[in-house]
């Protein structure tokens, strides 16, 4: 993929729905009593992943463009929900689709095998077999990575588990798999909240879920749900991805005179933290028309780029502790949007980047070096001087949809064309319409 430099951006646009929304309200509305109707369903192919493992399961799926329709299979006396598949159901490149559910599937009574592609199976699933291994279900894996094997128990243990490091797909996991557990099952967060989609989309559809701040020096967070809860089935719409939006938002950053407004977009306080962080960094942003669209908070982003980007009031722009939770997937495109800002950017304790599609401190220290950067790589993230010019160059996506756009961003900015190797097939995986949305707004 060719990026040649923009002028600014300008336009009005509406990303698509959100995926993490997506993926759960599939896999609950699957598990309801009753046909749900899900509008502005994700185009992403991850989330098209979820709905094929879906289909294997003998759940009736029916989908026109972004309108989704589940007819929920509820449960038998047995606790069976789905029947049993014949072959491996296959995740594609989504993470989500497997951890989730395998913590479906460990309270269903029969054997299934997930699968996926070769960078799915080189990312670690012990996180999600420990907590079900507790709960009574059997889980294998080849030295902790998929095919992952899941052999069911019903009803599981419940369980009072204490996550080791923060993880909203962990987190789901267990609570998912809580629901066919006979008694309360707890899972504690540590003082890092993660993204609670899933808490707020059992509450949809009609389970009582219970959310408590511990009082102890560690500020940790218990959420836990009651085994045999009954999940009635209820129409919903998908907020639009905030996770997309960052990427024209930081384009619009890092090029004066860039004015955008991005509608309908979710604004959930456990991801809507890359507002506050472009604010902080001088991006003209306000938020509008906010409401609550299916249990999730909504509303319309305005930006206006300015002059240029600036350090913190309070000296260095650093990233880290209990907000890298809730920027994990935006750190990427902040670091490029770091090389724009007085002072630069430093980003810590971002361990877990090391283990999503790509190891993302790596792809993004190779890739803004090769733009021209001064970077300088930690083992749990990375510092990057500002502000520079970066300069096109040929970069690597990594078969990352991640890195693809935050270097497509980078392009834009960049003296020069910049060439990125692989793109178009990894942005299918989240964001399919990236680049075509991206040159609809571009004036050179």
């Amino acid at each position: 993929m060719l990026i040649r430099p923009a002028r600014r951006l300008r336009g009005r646009l509406r990303v698509p729905g959100d995926k993490s929304v997506s993926h759960r309200a599939a896999m609950l509305a699957a598990l309801a009593r009753g046909r749900t109707t899900i509008t502005n369903f994700s185009s992403s192919a991850d989330c098209s992943s979820t709905l094929e493992v879906l289909r294997r399961l003998g759940v009736p799926v029916g989908r026109e463009g972004s309108t989704v329709r589940v007819e929920g299979v509820g449960a038998d006396e047995g606790g069976r929900r789905f029947r049993q598949p014949s072959t491996g159901l296959d995740c594609g490149n989504s993470g989500t689709t497997m951890r989730l559910m395998a913590g479906v599937l460990a309270a269903q009574p029969f054997t299934s095998v997930l699968t996926g592609d070769e960078s799915l199976s080189r990312r670690p699933m012990g996180r999600v077999m420990e907590p079900l291994g507790q709960m009574g279900a059997r889980l294998s894996a080849v030295d902790g990575h998929a095919p992952l094997t899941v052999e069911g128990r019903c009803p599981l243990r419940p369980v009072r588990y204490e996550m080791p490091v923060a993880s909203a797909q962990v987190k789901s996991c267990v609570l998912l798999a809580g629901l066919g557990a006979e008694g309360r099952t707890e899972v504690f967060e540590p003082a890092a909240q993660t993204r609670d989609h899933t808490e707020r989309m059992l509450r949809w559809f009609g389970v009582e879920v219970r959310t408590k701040e511990m009082s102890d020096e560690a500020g940790r967070v218990c959420v836990s749900v009651e085994g045999g809860s009954r999940l009635t089935a209820r129409d919903l719409v998908v907020p639009g991805d905030i996770s997309s939006a960052a990427f024209p938002l930081a384009a619009a950053a890092l090029l004066p005179g860039s004015e955008l407004e991005l509608e309908g977009v979710g604004l959930n306080p456990t991801r809507a933290a890359v507002l506050d962080a472009l604010r902080g960094l001088g991006l003209e942003l306000s938020v509008e028309d906010e409401r609550e669209t299916s249990n999730e908070p909504t509303g319309l982003i305005r930006v206006r780029g300015g002059d240029g980007l600036k350090s913190s009031a309070h000296g260095a722009n650093v990233i880290r502790g209990p907000l890298v939770p809730q920027l994990i997937d935006e750190l990427p495109v902040l670091a490029v949007v770091g090389t724009a800002v007085e002072g630069g950017l430093e980003i810590r304790d971002a361990r877990e980047l090391r283990v999503k599609e790509s190891d993302r401190i790596s792809a993004t220290v190779t890739n803004l070096r090769a733009m021209g950067a001064e970077v300088e790589e930690f083992e749990d993230g990375l510092r990057v001087d500002g502000p520079v010019r970066l300069r096109g160059a040929r970069v690597e996506s990594y078969g990352d949809h991640r890195i693809a756009m935050a270097f497509a961003v980078a392009g834009l900015a960049a003296e020069g064309e910049t060439e990125i190797e692989g793109a178009e097939e990894c942005v299918a995986v989240s964001f399919p319409e990236f680049f075509p949305l991206l040159e609809s707004l571009t004036e050179r």
